[in-house]
């Protein structure tokens, strides 16, 4: 667990969590400047967030501030701490009401209709205050932007950092090719997951990127970022072997490229973390 407040810088985080060899999962392309408060608002995700999740998986607990100047500790609720909660009167229990509430009668639509996909961010986490998801008022309160509370205080989680890691570009005809096959790459557990395509690469150029880190790449308009972890150097390579000599029996097999060069790897990431300001 990590206590932070919300002006908390997230390399700040992850680089004191990485002298416990943990890190904090959800790592979008802002890191070295986005703070733990917009990721909280926003959901953030990330290229390890197959690793580990959005940022609402990796939320335990917020201490927040109400537009009535109420401050509240809000996580998990048991049907003791709620009945606990309601007998207590005052504000806090007529929110609680409030959302029970909102939660029963949309229940039924919630689990229907809500869909069970990895990067689901758009829109209030209503289901996490379904009773099967421990009416959690906190990951409830991920992604909502700023419009229902301002947070003062986040218990988040950290997981395992691997120590070691390999990258493998793998190149497609299009990025549309690179997205049907993000099943198939998925099957090998990568720990991080991120896609590129022509278009970012040429927006880049005109940015003045360096003419090297386009020929970084392999072959192909559109790409897969594909990166495994190991406890060894060795393992983490085999890991990604393991995926390269699968690919290459596929009929429309991707060109790949192994890096075993920490500098190009570092400028791969440079590169796709650059082109949305691009």
């Amino acid at each position: 667990r990590a206590r932070v407040q919300p002006g908390v810088v997230l390399d700040d985080l992850r680089n004191a969590a990485e002298k416990h060899h943990l890190t904090f999962a959800p790592d979008p392309s802002t890191h070295d400047h986005c703070t733990l408060g917009g990721m909280i608002g926003n959901n953030s995700c990330g290229v390890h967030s197959v690793m580990g999740g959005k940022t609402v998986e990796n939320v335990e607990e917020l201490r927040v501030l109400t537009s009535d100047g109420l401050q509240l500790t809000v996580g998990a609720t048991s049907n003791e701490q709620f009945a606990q909660i309601i007998a207590e009167g005052g504000r806090r229990a007529e929110i609680y009401t409030k959302l029970r509430d909102l939660r029963d009668r949309y229940a039924d639509q919630i689990r229907a209709r809500y869909p069970k996909i990895p990067r689901r961010v758009s829109g209030y986490n209503l289901d996490d205050l379904l009773p099967e998801n421990g009416f959690h008022v906190a990951k409830a309160l991920v992604g909502t932007e700023g419009t229902c509370v301002t947070v003062l205080e986040a218990v988040t989680r950290l997981i395992d950092s691997p120590p070691y890691r390999s990258l493998v570009i793998l190149g497609y005809p299009d990025v549309y090719s690179a997205g049907d096959h993000v099943v198939q790459v998925m099957e090998f557990h990568p720990i991080g997951l991120e896609g590129m395509d022509d278009r970012l690469i040429k927006d880049m150029q005109r940015k003045h990127m360096h003419p090297e880190d386009a020929s970084l790449l392999p072959k192909g308009n559109g790409w897969l970022l594909v990166e495994f972890g190991g406890q060894s150097k060795e393992e983490a390579d085999a890991n990604a072997k393991q995926m390269m000599e699968a690919l290459k029996k596929e009929s429309d097999a991707p060109t790949m490229k192994l890096f075993d060069d920490k500098k190009e790897e570092e400028q791969v990431w440079k590169t796709r973390e650059s082109g949305l300001g691009a």
